[in-house]
């Protein structure tokens, strides 16, 4: 394994749709109302992804810390588990890139206002905390709550709020989809890995109440994303529903797979979700620009 394809595979490419899909919707928004500024657009861009990314490197550090990538890993193999990457190399990796994410949030300080400074730290606690300390989140079943926020409410509501300098509930309503369709990226992955997660003591929301559960959610993600859209579809034209029930039907073919695949077979449906958040995200953009 050559050295750049490593560090590209621990950044995880496929899931960053997470991070890029709030952003866009928050700047379509922003657009919509008249208040779009490019540089502050594009930080919150560099701050979204950047932060991803050291979430992905961190996890695959300290995840291989408390055995959670051991040897039969059903998902994408691990960088520091499979001796791709030395462990102090991904830490200071991940620490490295949460300092770029960190630089990237110091240039809104100055564009939007010093009050999201405590934004800013918040971020920095998920990432770290999400898999590590005394209380790491995704081991205590906050894995979910984690995603909604900041991949969902916190980039969608600031990226408007910086270039507006003012909040919006129209932002808030729509920051729920893309959080929760965001949500399901994880369900797949605690579904496909809930007897591994079990084995090492690690309670996603799939070990605490069962594989069943999580294909309820993964549903009810889909069906609420829909819900919480309607300040974006409310008074338009029929032609827009029809848009929403193809993505919706597209993301119930995907939901399927949780009934059929096991295993390593969910990887693909795992790329299909974080696909399918990124698609809706896009429809989303492109009727708040219409």
């Amino acid at each position: 394994m050559k050295k750049w394809k490593a560090w590209l595979l621990a950044a995880r490419p496929k899931t960053l749709t997470a991070s890029v899909s709030p952003v866009l919707v928050g700047c379509a928004l922003a657009f919509r109302d008249g208040v779009f500024r490019p540089a502050p657009a594009v930080l919150c861009l560099g701050v979204a992804l950047l932060a991803q990314v050291a979430a992905n490197l961190a996890n695959d550090y300290f995840d291989f810390g408390k055995g959670a990538d051991r040897e039969g890993r059903l998902g994408q193999a691990r960088a520091v588990a499979s001796g791709w990457i030395a462990p102090a190399a991904m830490l200071h990796g991940a620490l490295g890139v949460l300092g770029a994410a960190c630089l990237c949030g110091c240039g809104l300080l100055f564009l939007a206002g010093w009050e999201l400074i405590g934004v800013g730290v918040a971020m920095v606690v998920c990432v770290l905390a999400y898999t590590a300390g005394p209380y790491p989140l995704a081991y205590r079943g906050w894995g979910d709550v984690c995603v909604l926020v900041f991949y969902g409410i916190v980039p969608v509501c600031f990226t408007y709020y910086v270039q507006a300098h003012a909040f919006s509930m129209t932002a808030f309503w729509l920051s729920l989809s893309p959080g929760l369709l965001s949500v399901n990226i994880l369900l797949v992955n605690n579904y496909r890995d809930c007897e591994q997660d079990a084995a090492v003591g690690k309670r996603t929301t799939v070990v605490l109440f069962g594989r069943r559960f999580g294909r309820v959610l993964y549903l009810a993600n889909i069906l609420l994303a829909v819900v919480f859209s309607f300040p974006v579809y409310l008074y338009r034209h029929w032609n827009s529903w029809i848009l929403f029930f193809m993505i919706i039907l597209l993301q119930i073919f995907t939901w399927q797979d949780l009934f059929r695949l096991r295993g390593g077979e969910l990887n693909r449906t795992l790329e299909q979700t974080a696909r399918n958040v990124l698609l809706y995200a896009s429809l989303l953009v492109s009727l708040l620009l219409c």
